[in-house]
């Protein structure tokens, strides 16, 4: 491989796996009969980390809460979905958003398919997760750490 070649930016998927799966439901089955709208809380977290030399492992946890009007959880559904990515060839402050953005919009869709299926498997009707901007939430992270950093000082 030329040098110029070793500077030119790269990326690519090199595998998407499930790292973690469960799915909980405490109260059944007595919460089947329970009438009314659940409330449902979606918590999102990312975290990465080098495996060696230009590869990344990203992995991007979804958690659902969903809890009866009298607070009683109905279910609780997690999914750690992980990537491994080849990033080569990009600046400090390019490979961050890489990896905040990028690769956690890649792992959504797989995330959302599989929190459906635990979903719909323990017989609940289905969550129909809206499209998460990753650039949004990685500029309002990096704005929040500006804000912070200069309060420091």
């Amino acid at each position: 491989m030329s040098e110029a070649d070793s500077q030119q930016p790269k990326f690519a998927i090199q595998r998407v796996y499930v790292k973690d799966i469960s799915f909980e439901s405490p109260g059944a089955p007595d919460t089947f009969r329970i009438q009314g709208k659940p409330s449902v809380n979606l918590d999102l977290n990312t975290k990465n980390q080098s495996l060696e030399d230009g590869l990344w492992e990203v992995v991007l946890t979804l958690t659902i809460t969903a809890k009866a009007e009298d607070e009683r959880t109905l279910y609780l559904a997690e999914v750690q979905q992980a990537g491994i990515f080849e990033i080569a060839g990009l600046e400090g402050e390019m490979t961050e958003q890489t990896l905040a953005s990028l690769c956690p919009s890649i792992l959504f869709p797989y995330a959302r398919e599989n929190i459906d299926s635990l979903i719909t498997k323990g017989t609940f009707p289905p969550l129909m997760l809206a499209p998460v901007n990753f650039d949004a939430l990685y500029e309002q992270a990096k704005l929040a750490r500006e804000r912070q950093d200069a309060s420091v000082q």
